[in-house]
């Protein structure tokens, strides 16, 4: 039988080997971690992917709920279905007309809890704006959320990040009504009309003007053959 000792140059030799093997696994969880991380990040969605003539259009919506009865008037008779971004602070204050807007069978989607700059905010800060907008719409709709326009259309590797990993995606648009300036209605079909394509997202909000321009830019991208569908059957996954 041999009897082996362990002496000191053995005692350093192993400690310098654990060290190592530490200092390793150390290294490549961080590293990994973190490429793993970032493998999750999402782009910005500007348009679909269905490669159809099809157009979502988007509503954000944190004010002028005087006009989205109106507007829903007019999807009805127009039978299209759009996309409502609302923020969860005015979800709240507007209960019986988000209901209306989803029974009516339209996407309600997540604008965050307030209207503020996410540029500005932590990731951990900009989760919990998306997850108690989430927690609101949910408990009125029962329906979950998985689409978020920032406010002020705002967008970030920090807001990507946070959007991520959550299971969340970034919609922005790639048509853009900016009517929110209240200008003419007139002004607002013929900035659709003339960016108008096949997968475009059209941004709009809930004002006076917008509600006047709406039967004419239905009726006309009607003609032209396009079809108007919600974020949900614009982009696949």
């Amino acid at each position: 039988m041999r009897i082996y000792f362990i002496t000191k140059k053995n005692l350093l030799t192993i400690g310098i080997v654990f060290i190592l093997l530490a200092a390793f696994l150390t290294f490549s969880f961080i590293y990994y971690g973190k490429s793993t991380v970032a493998s999750r990040v999402t782009e910005p969605i500007y348009q679909g992917n269905t490669g159809k003539k099809v157009v979502a259009i988007t509503v954000n919506v944190d004010w002028g709920e005087e006009f989205v009865p109106q507007m829903l008037e007019i999807f009805d008779k127009k039978g299209v279905k759009v996309t409502f971004f609302v923020t969860g602070k005015w979800a709240k204050k507007n209960q019986e007309l988000l209901k209306k807007m989803s029974d009516k069978g339209h996407s309600i989607q997540n604008h965050g809890y307030e209207h503020v700059h996410f540029n500005s905010l932590s990731i951990e800060e900009s989760v919990e704006q998306i997850k108690k907008a989430e927690k609101i719409i949910y408990e009125i709709t029962g329906r979950k959320t998985k689409f978020f326009a920032s406010p002020y259309g705002e967008q970030s590797h920090k807001i990507l990040t946070a959007v991520s990993s959550i299971g969340y995606d970034l919609v922005m648009w790639s048509v853009d009504t900016i009517d929110w300036q209240r200008p003419d209605p007139g002004t607002i079909v013929k900035r659709v009309a003339n960016k108008v394509h096949n997968d475009a997202i059209i941004l709009m909000h809930p004002t006076e003007p917008t509600v006047k321009a709406l039967p004419e830019l239905l009726e006309r991208l009607q003609k032209e053959g396009y079809k108007m569908v919600t974020i949900e059957e614009i982009v696949i996954r």
